[in-house]
């Protein structure tokens, strides 16, 4: 409504104040910092607001900043001002509040909005954005107490956190405060958060002098840095997790050609001398433990609800410090934790606590880096800088010292908010596993009598060495009586029942069979039991896990391959009709979770039908009950409907995409004994059966028209699709130009078998 001519407007409200300012921040017209207001007007509605006097102070503060200003004036308003803003941050970790509102923090709300953070922004850049020389200089405690002040903005207020994420300017400045010690927690603290919100990654080599900041950290800010660098290396989450699609993923990687910012950044790290060595030791050093220790698995778990990062209880460990030149980190927050119940307890086994911590953020950098294009140079230096060995003497001791409670399976993506303890083993086995899988360096989980073993069966069995194994450098395995492996092999098979360590033990045993087929590799974990476990896991133990289930049929499979002892074995356990019942609803339960063993039975069967002139090998066809039952082809016909008909090209993703190839393997053998056409026609026969016809056969062709636009631009996959089957790639390639022919008079095509009709061949994906 228009004032009238000649009066008065009228008095605003708090809320209308408040309401011009954010308008004015959103539209940039009129009030967008509370310093334009007049102090009368400000003072006036302070009270009936409840601001705390907070935008007065903002108000002196922005009237004493300026190049030339008194430091000690002006850190004493933002001493004030943080005193006001600490106990609403405080809250945030102590009572795990996860989505600030301006109702619970209306402190933080007001400082944001009066432009505290903009002006505290322009306080700490000021220095270097001036030409001028002699600038009064920032104390460590004035940036410090800035920082936090920020940074308590960032945990209560929606918004403050994305609004610096935005400021690559102030970002990077960040970083050039990172080598100051006495700045460097609340530095890391808040740029971690800062980075975890923000939409593009940054490029560390925008950061000035990089090389020589991350040379200048001790090892305790280079593991915080850890943290840092995670995010700055990881390919975003959206199309890399199994669940996306593959569609999606090609569509994203077709958009995103070149590498990514995540690949250029792990270069550059890369290109730091000494760094990956570093995180070597850091990730291999040895832990003193204190004595009276023995509660220290209970108070991980009283401790990890509240000490959610290491970045914590570094200032946690400088309080429970005598030492002068680390008691600048006390903060009257700081100071309420040290005094809990728990702080008595703190320098006793905070150093382990403070270790496992360390280790867990430098294993995920060592297990990205392990991932991406330069995984040969990695893999050169940590064998260089004997990671392994080093992780080997730590297990007993500090990785697997004592069985932990079971916890929510989380996917490879995921954020995981575990105990310290728990994040620590499941990141020690990602690195196995990244470690093993498809390279030759998998044998320095040995010691060298373990190597020894593997050249006796190999001798015994008359067959030659793995050139791998040949090459492997012995002053690099294992040390101790044990190798890595073993050691894993032994706490597998201790495991509690509903633990979901098994997922990760058994995906890291696994990732070291996967790749050629190598029948000493096998044997060497037969025997160790290691089939009659997998066996009971998911025969006798009442395992549900779909996850724990997949990785122990992906297992078995890698480990029953064309070998005619784990298929006695196998026969041997396998000894009742029920048993092989259980075993058989197993998997049949989901295909998905399966198919690799399925795909494993299929492929030593056709090997051992080609090698009856084998006494011993006649013998376990005619006696093993799962190659008997695999024998029959109606059985095979089953499986090959139900794996075509879980899947379509809009569907698969990583982790089902092996149902496709492992129909393909069926179809390859076939063809390879002229009965592709017979297994075509039963396709056909089972749609009308179904009257459902062409459903099944239209579908296998779209997912062979997107297997070729997959596979044949991607050398990796196409190594391991030959390396797990024995097949030449080759022959793939054939099999499938063969099945999508166009020639509808052909025996080998799909097109032959679909009437006119119901034909729907080039749908567009």
């Amino acid at each position: 409504m228009a004032t009238p001519a000649g009066s008065n407007p009228p008095r605003p409200r708090g809320r209308n104040v408040l309401t011009r300012i954010r308008s004015g921040q959103t539209t940039g017209r009129g009030l967008s910092r509370g310093t334009q207001i007049p102090d009368a007007l400000l003072m006036e509605r302070d009270k009936r607001a409840r601001w705390q006097g907070i935008p007065v102070l903002l108000k002196r503060l922005y009237e004493s900043s300026h190049p030339n200003s008194d430091m000690t004036q002006i850190h004493s308003f933002v001493k004030e001002l943080s005193s006001l803003l600490s106990m609403e941050a405080m809250s945030i970790v102590t009572e795990e509040r996860k989505t600030p509102q301006e109702s619970t923090f209306p402190n933080t709300y007001t400082f944001d909005l009066f432009g505290g953070v903009d002006l505290l922004v322009e306080i700490l850049m000021r220095p270097t954005l001036t030409t001028q020389k002699d600038v009064p200089k920032m104390s460590d405690d004035l940036v410090k107490d800035c920082l936090s002040v920020l940074y308590n903005c960032c945990i209560c207020t929606d918004g403050v956190t994305k609004s610096l994420a935005s400021r690559d300017d102030f970002i990077l400045f960040l970083f050039t405060l990172m080598s100051n010690k006495k700045t460097f927690l609340q530095t890391a603290t808040l740029i971690e958060d800062i980075l975890g919100v923000r939409k593009e990654m940054i490029q560390l080599e925008d950061i000035p002098n990089l090389a020589g900041l991350v040379q200048s950290f001790n090892q305790q800010q280079l593991a915080n840095f850890c943290r840092i660098l995670s995010v700055t290396i990881s390919e975003p989450d959206v199309g890399v997790d199994d669940k996306h699609t593959l569609l999606a993923r090609n569509a994203q990687q077709r958009a995103n050609a070149g590498p990514s910012r995540a690949e250029v950044n792990q270069v550059a790290l890369l290109n730091i001398p000494g760094f990956v060595e570093r995180l070597c030791k850091l990730a291999t050093r040895k832990v003193s433990e204190a004595s009276g220790t023995s509660s220290f698995l209970q108070e991980l778990e009283d401790w990890h609800t509240w000490l959610d990062n290491a970045l914590v209880l570094d200032a946690l460990m400088q309080i429970a410090s005598d030492e002068a030149e680390q008691s600048s980190t006390e903060s009257s927050d700081e100071s309420s934790l040290a005094a809990s119940p728990l702080g008595h307890r703190l320098p006793q086994s905070m150093k382990i606590v403070h270790e496992i911590m360390y280790k867990v953020e430098v294993l995920y950098v060592l297990c990205v880096m392990l991932m991406g294009r330069q995984r040969n140079q990695v893999h050169r230096m940590l064998a260089e800088f004997r990671l392994i060995p080093g992780l080997n003497n730590l297990f007993d001791k500090l990785i697997w010292r004592k069985n932990t409670s079971s916890h929510v399976l989380h996917g490879q993506n995921q954020n995981c908010d575990c105990s310290p303890e728990i994040s620590f083993k499941i990141q020690f086995l990602r690195l196995l596993q990244s470690f093993s899988d498809h390279h030759e360096n998998k044998y320095l989980l040995l010691n060298s009598q373990e190597l020894n073993e593997l050249s006796a069966i190999s001798l015994k069995a008359n067959i030659p060495e793995v050139e791998a194994l040949v090459n492997t450098d012995r002053n690099l395995v294992c040390d101790g009586k044990k190798g890595l492996l073993t050691r894993l092999i032994s706490v597998m098979k201790k495991e509690p029942a509903e633990s979901s360590f098994r997922f990760w033990q058994a995906r890291a045993v696994e990732s070291f069979l996967r790749g050629a087929t190598s029948y000493a590799d096998q044997v060497f974990l037969l025997k160790r039991g290691l089939l009659e476990h997998i066996l009971f896991c998911i025969i006798d133990s009442g395992c549900k896990s779909h996850d724990v289930l997949q990785s122990y049929f992906d297992l078995l499979g890698e480990l029953m391959k064309f070998n005619l002892d784990a298929f006695k074995r196998f026969n041997k356990y396998v000894n009742t009709d029920e048993k092989f019942q259980i075993f058989f609803n197993q998997i049949n339960s989901s295909l998905v979770d399966s198919n690799m063993l399925v795909r494993c039975i299929v492929l030593t069967l056709d090997r051992f039908e080609s090698q009856t002139e084998d006494m011993r090998v006649v013998e376990v066809l005619s006696e093993c009950c799962l190659l008997s039952y695999m024998a029959r082809v109606e059985n095979r016909l089953s499986f090959l409907f139900r794996l075509i008909n879980i899947i379509n090209v809009q569907t698969l993703t990583q982790e089902n995409v092996s149902c496709l190839n492992t129909s393909l393997v069926v179809l390859m053998l076939a063809r390879r004994r002229g009965k592709l056409p017979f297994y075509l026609n039963a396709l056909r026969e089972k749609e009308y059966a179904e009257k459902y016809p062409g459903g099944l056969l239209n579908n296998f062709h779209n997912l062979l028209r997107f297997w070729q636009h997959h596979y044949l631009n991607k050398d990796k996959d196409s190594t391991c699709l030959e390396n797990s089957s024995c097949i030449p790639f080759t022959y793939w390639k054939e099999t499938v130009a063969v099945l999508l022919g166009s020639d509808r008079t052909c025996p080998y095509a799909i097109a032959s078998y679909i009437d006119e009709a119901y034909m729907d061949l080039d749908r567009d994906f």
